[in-house]
């Protein structure tokens, strides 16, 4: 037998792999299922928040209230998600070079 052989009944094993954290969940911040949450100052302030949700198709909840600070931490992060950093192949042994010598990498830059 293996050591990943569950000994026990399997409708206990089933409820205790259901249960627990789960990090792959499909319900993303911003949209019908999980809006964000804003509050700002201003009716203006409200009006350009709500244009600029509905310009990147984010669902917002936006309250106005003077007494309370202005809070877009949730419309900040995703609007400024990080970008995937790409970084240029570097060339095989038998390219030309790119220092434009016209000869192989291997007996040029490498």
């Amino acid at each position: 037998m293996s050591k990943m052989f569950f000994k026990g009944r399997i409708e206990t094993r089933q409820n205790h792999v259901m249960s627990g954290y789960n990090v792959n969940r499909d319900v993303k911040a911003g949209t019908e299922e999980a809006p964000i949450s804003i509050t700002v100052a201003s009716e203006e302030r409200k009006a350009e928040i709500e244009a600029l949700a509905k310009a990147n198709s984010i669902i917002a909840d936006i309250v106005v209230d003077s007494d309370q600070e202005e809070n877009t931490l949730e419309l900040d992060t995703l609007l400024n998600r990080p970008k995937t950093t790409v970084f240029e192949k570097t060339p095989n042994r038998n390219d030309p070079c790119s220092c434009g010598s016209g000869k192989k990498y291997k007996k040029c830059c490498a």
